[in-house]
C-alpha cells in the first residue's frame, strides 16, 4: 500500500486565502449585455477581501452594469497544481476615506496604464481544488 494523496483534494476557505495571499495576479471574469470577458489583473488581500486598480473602459463599464464577478488564480509545476475561485460583488470605491485607505495598501503594479479607480471584490464564495500530478 502507498501514500500516494489522491489526484484532486478540495481546498478548505483557510488554505484559499493562504494561496490568494502569495499571488499578486490573477483573472477577473466579468458579464454584461450577456458577455463574457476575463481580465488579467493586479490585486491585493486585505481582510478577505480583494482590491485592484482599473482605469477607464470595458472592465470599469461592465462592473458598472452588472457588479457580479468571479475572480481566479491557479498554479502548477510539475507535482502538483491549483486553483482558487472567488465569487462575489465588486465595488467601486468612492469615497475619500476608502480611497485613502486603498491606496495604502501594497497593490502591486505590473501593467504601465494609469489605473485612477479602487475596487473591492466582497467574496460570497472561495473555493479551491489542489490537483496531484502523477
Amino acid at each position: 500500500m502507498t501514500d500516494t494523496p489522491p489526484p484532486v483534494v478540495e481546498l478548505n476557505e483557510d488554505e484559499c486565502w493562504d494561496l490568494l495571499r502569495t499571488h499578486e495576479v490573477g483573472r477577473l471574469a466579468t458579464t454584461a449585455g450577456g458577455v463574457l470577458d476575463i481580465f488579467p489583473i493586479t490585486y491585493v488581500v486585505d481582510n478577505q477581501t480583494l482590491v485592484f486598480r482599473t482605469g477607464p473602459g470595458t472592465k470599469l463599464i461592465e462592473l458598472t452594469i452588472n457588479d457580479n464577478v468571479a475572480f481566479e488564480i491557479d498554479h502548477y509545476d510539475a507535482t502538483e497544481g491549483y486553483s482558487v475561485v472567488v465569487h462575489g460583488q465588486a465595488e467601486q470605491l468612492d469615497s475619500m476615506g476608502e480611497i485613502d485607505i486603498a491606496a495604502q495598501l501594497p497593490l502591486p503594479s505590473l501593467f504601465p496604464t494609469e489605473r485612477p479607480r479602487f475596487v473591492r471584490i466582497h467574496p460570497q464564495q472561495v473555493t479551491g481544488r489542489r490537483f496531484h500530478r502523477a
